[in-house]
Formats: C-alpha cells, sequence, structure tokens
C-alpha cells in the first residue's frame, strides 16, 4: 500500500486518506458506511467511497457520469461542485449537491452501487452552497445551506428553505438562520444537519478553510433562535483547520466525526476524530480541559464496528488496465467524450486519441487530461506510453495540474520528425476566470533509440517534500493573525526516458522541475495527455472554429500502465 492508516494493531492514524477528498460527508445504512466529496469540474463527478470500519476506504463508484450544464465540456477551474451532501431515506440514497455558478441539484438512487438518477435542478441560484437535507420527525423536509462570497458579494450566514417532501422543490423563501458576519464564526459554511434528544444541531466550520475550526449550532426549533460554540479547533495539535464533514455513529454506540485538512498542494485530506457529548454539545477529537473543544487526534482506537474485519486497503492509486471498465482512480479534465479513448483489457492498455485543441488553448485547458489524485505526502509515478501511432501535430506525455502545471512529452512535427516538448505553466484567477501563461521547449529525439525501444517511453513523476514553512494565512476580523504552520512545500520532478526491453535510458533534457502549487480549491493531479494542435501552416482560416480531424487523420497512444511507489524511484 502507498498510504495506509490502518495500524492493525487495533489502532489507527490520521489522516485516514491522504488524498484530495475535500468536504467529506458520510452516513452508517447498517453496517456500511457511505462517503462523498467534492469533485469541481472534473468528471466523472462527486466520488462515493465505501468503508465498513470509517478507517479503510475504497471509491465504488461516482454519482454523475459528467456535470449536468453544456458549459463543462471545457474545464472550468474552481466551478462545478461544490460540498455535496449525501442521506438514506425511505429506502432512497439522495445526494445533494451545490454547483455555485448554477445552483443546487439533487440525484438519488436505491443501490448506490449502480446508477444514480440523472441530476434535478431544485433551486435555480447561483451562490447558495452546501446544502444538506433533513427529514424531520413530522415528514417536514428542510435544507440548511451556506452563501458563497465570491458569487453572492457576502457570506458567513446559514439558510433554512422548506422543501416539498415529493417534488424536492422549495416551499419557502430562504431564510437565515445564523448570521456569523463580524464574529469569529466569519465565514461559517458547509451546514450538517442532525436531531438528538428533541434539539436540532447544525455542524458548520468557521473561520477559513486553513485557518479556520469546527463549530456547532444548536437549537430546540430547527427555523432557531440557535445557540454556537466551538466543538473543535487546532490548538497545540499538528492538524490545522480542522474543516467540514460529517458525524457518524456505529451499531455499538460511539460517534466520530469525518472532517479535512487543507494541506496546500496535495490538496485537502480526510481525517476522522472521535467524539463526545458534554451538556448536550459534542467536543470532537481529544477534549480539552476547561473549553467546549477537542483538539484533533494523531492516533486512535478503531471504531467498535462489531463486523468482520476490514483487511487494510486505499483507493486505487495504480493501474494496469486490465478492465472492462476506466478504473475509479481517473477523472478527466472536463465533461468526457465517448471518442477520447478505448479500454483495450486484452492487451493491457488503453488507447488514447489525440482530441483536437484550439492553437490558443494551454495545457491546463485541454479538455481530455486524464488526471489523478496524489495519495501520499510523497511518491514516484511510473507510465509506459507507445507513441508510434501520433501523427503531425499529435502531442502526447505526462502533465501536473496545479495552479503551477508541467508536461513533458513528445510531438510530432509537420515533416513527420518527433520532438521532446517541455510545457511550464501558472494559472492565476481574477473574479474566478483563469488567466494562463506557458512556453513550450521542442529539441529533437535520437531517432535510432526511439526505433530501438519500439517506440515505447517511460514517463517518471515524483513528489519529494522538501521543506516544512510556517504560512500566514489571514488576519481575522478580529485583526488577529491565522498562522498556519509546519505545512509542506513539495517540489515535482518529471522526467522520460526510452524503455528498451525493459530497460530505461535518458532521454537528454527531458527532465522538468518546479514547485508544487494546488489548483484552484483542488489539489495537484496528474496523468496521461494526448492531444492535437494545428501545425504552423496547417491552421484553419478560423482558429476558433471546433475542428475535427477524420479518424484517418487522428493519432493515438497507448499507455500500458501507471505504477505508483513510495518515496522517489
Amino acid at each position: 500500500m502507498l498510504y495506509q492508516a490502518d495500524l492493525c494493531n487495533g489502532q489507527y492514524k490520521n489522516p485516514v486518506l491522504y488524498a484530495d477528498y475535500s468536504d467529506p460527508d458520510a452516513i452508517r445504512v447498517g453496517d456500511d458506511y457511505f462517503m462523498v466529496a467534492s469533485s469541481f469540474s472534473n468528471a466523472p463527478a462527486i466520488p462515493l467511497l465505501h468503508s465498513t470500519d470509517l478507517v479503510n476506504w475504497r471509491v465504488v463508484n461516482y454519482v454523475c457520469d459528467a456535470l449536468p450544464e453544456y458549459r463543462y465540456i471545457n474545464p472550468q477551474h474552481g466551478s462545478g461542485v461544490w460540498a455535496p451532501a449525501i442521506r438514506h431515506h425511505g429506502g432512497e440514497f439522495f445526494v445533494f449537491f451545490p454547483m455555485p455558478d448554477e445552483g443546487i441539484y439533487v440525484s438519488r438512487t436505491r443501490d448506490p452501487y449502480g446508477k444514480w438518477s440523472a441530476p434535478a435542478l431544485i433551486l435555480h441560484e447561483a451562490g447558495v452552497i452546501d446544502p444538506c437535507p433533513f427529514w424531520d420527525d413530522d415528514g417536514k423536509l428542510y435544507m440548511v445551506s451556506a452563501v458563497s462570497g465570491a458569487r453572492k458579494g457576502y457570506n458567513s450566514v446559514l439558510r433554512l428553505t422548506c422543501l416539498d417532501p415529493v417534488s424536492l422543490l422549495p416551499l419557502s423563501d430562504n431564510k437565515i438562520i445564523y448570521d456569523g458576519r463580524g464574529t469569529i464564526y466569519e465565514t461559517i459554511e458547509g451546514p450538517k444537519v442532525h436531531k438528538r434528544g428533541g434539539r436540532y444541531y447544525i455542524f458548520a466550520p468557521a473561520g477559513g478553510v486553513k485557518g479556520g475550526f469546527q463549530a456547532v449550532l444548536r437549537a430546540d426549533n430547527i427555523e432557531g433562535p440557535y445557540e454556537i460554540r466551538v466543538c473543535m479547533r487546532q490548538g497545540d495539535a499538528k492538524t490545522n483547520g480542522p474543516h467540514q464533514g460529517a458525524w457518524v455513529d456505529t451499531v455499538t454506540g460511539q460517534d466520530f466525526f469525518i472532517h479535512f485538512q487543507d494541506v496546500y498542494a496535495c490538496g485537502r485530506i480526510a481525517h476522522l476524530q472521535p467524539m463526545c457529548w458534554r451538556d448536550g454539545w459534542p467536543v470532537i477529537g481529544r477534549p480539552v480541559a476547561g473549553q467546549t473543544w477537542g483538539e484533533p487526534v494523531d492516533t486512535y482506537d478503531k471504531p467498535d464496528v462489531r463486523v468482520r474485519p476490514e483487511e487494510p486497503c486505499e483507493p486505487e492509486n495504480s493501474d494496469d488496465f486490465e478492465g472492462e471498465r476506466l478504473s475509479y482512480m481517473w477523472q478527466w479534465n472536463a465533461n468526457p467524450d465517448d471518442g477520447w479513448y478505448e479500454l483495450e483489457p486484452e492487451k493491457s492498455a488503453i488507447r488514447l486519441n489525440a482530441v483536437r485543441a484550439n492553437a490558443l488553448r494551454q495545457l491546463s485547458d485541454i479538455r481530455n487530461l486524464m488526471l489523478t489524485k496524489w495519495a501520499a505526502p510523497q511518491f514516484c509515478a511510473s507510465m509506459k506510453m507507445n507513441v508510434e501511432n501520433l501523427k503531425a501535430g499529435d502531442v502526447a506525455g505526462m502533465v501536473s495540474l496545479g495552479m503551477i502545471f508541467g508536461g513533458i512529452g513528445l510531438r510530432k512535427n509537420v515533416y513527420g520528425d518527433f520532438e521532446v516538448v517541455l510545457i511550464s505553466g501558472s494559472q492565476e484567477f481574477d473574479c474566478q476566470e483563469a488567466f494562463t501563461k506557458s512556453e513550450e521547449t521542442l529539441w529533437p529525439v535520437d531517432e535510432q533509440k526511439l526505433l530501438e525501444a519500439h517506440y515505447n517511453i517511460l514517463f517518471e513523476y515524483n513528489v519529494e517534500v522538501t521543506s516544512r514553512v510556517d504560512v500566514l494565512e489571514r488576519k481575522n476580523c478580529l485583526g488577529v493573525e491565522v498562522w498556519v504552520k509546519n505545512s509542506p512545500r513539495e517540489t515535482i520532478t518529471m522526467r522520460a526516458y526510452y524503455l528498451t526491453d525493459g530497460v530505461k535510458s535518458e532521454i537528454d533534457g527531458a527532465v522538468l522541475t518546479f514547485p508544487a502549487r494546488a489548483g484552484r480549491w483542488v489539489g495537484v493531479k496528474y496523468g496521461p495527455f494526448c492531444y492535437n494542435k494545428p501545425l504552423a501552416g496547417t491552421e484553419t482560416a478560423d482558429a476558433s472554429a471546433p475542428v475535427k480531424p477524420d479518424e484517418a487523420q487522428r493519432g493515438y497512444v497507448t499507455v500500458d500502465y501507471v505504477h505508483v511507489t513510495g518515496g522517489r524511484a
């Protein structure tokens, strides 16, 4: 295993998932736990994870094959699916999810491992986020949500909406039930609603993602008024910004809380905390004497679930392409098209077609980037690719996608010769729009060595923690500095080799090194790419036209495997 949270001695360590499963929400149905997480503009959307012990998790499905709006045919970094909520009611699973530029959607199913319903838009309103449904004892259905400052111009409020239990459409206007503006609870968001002992509890993080804390609200009526207090903060623990998650219990009566920690480049990784109750209030983590809150634990006893022991496992992070479907480890940079790839399980390979890209499009905005998450603090990924069937204008290789991005690969020029291509670039955002710049370096390939390798190329992707630093994240509304201490800083190194009879030899100059920097609300992702751009002298008259070459003109590559190991190769 690349990263193992199960210590195999009755305890586990945090995080339980060292991968970017941000804004987690989870439920227990019998002996099974199901968890969903944000997926932003990547597709398929909303990963569904399963566990029987809250420590060992696998991805078992996606809720949506694609995002439900046409504009996601192109990458929309930072948009898409934010903070979904999963609930089980009346024998059905429901996932409520926001798309901050569109509104609130719902998808449902009776079989979480099967096909989920097409997303239904139940609230058409930009800027409403983090919806959580709640079916009360009297059969009424409510939804609590938050507000995105980037879309509304204000945030830090929680809203209540009454929904029709059948159609799920709103029956009432949105009522603000808590306003944290100008208080330590600024940026309150991610509400999750529960009922215990006749009281209503809303778990909601506040104070910002990287340097905030977890709060809880309590009321005797779902409409309020609500009391509020902090139930978990970093304190002396090493886990910064314990943020947004899910209260779950066990069949034996224990309570736990799943939340995330933002570690910058890797994204938002998932932790599991014990939870107890004091005077009708939850305390998450290790209780702090004389305070209302707890602090995150590094290790703890595994939950008492009284089911068969779960074998240590983790989400898939290596692939030999031997299955009949694409592994759940992969997502695309935009809504996928069937013509982008073909699985060839009889050859243990995947064929990636050279999808035509606009001449002005940067690597970070190529639609058919095939991406996977980092799955450990540091690791090496090796990928074998055959480039023999590339055609003029085709470019293929390996990409690392974040605010700083890079690509290393081979390109076939107008003369039919191969060239090494190194791509270095960066993204900046202003008013939610991406502004991207990049540069390419090209030079000839040793054609004899490429021929001797039968056009097989080995790409390596190394992630190494090179330092740890203290970061001044912001000042809160009271003017107090909020620091994130000891945060990792990683360096990415990408290399390409000729692969001849299993032996690798360097391609001169085929190395790229750069600092890791997370994407827009997401961790760095990496994977293979294959696209086609017009070459000099072959452009169409209209550079913006969606040119799609005939099948006879389209090149492709095959990828035999992506293997991941810990540390540097």
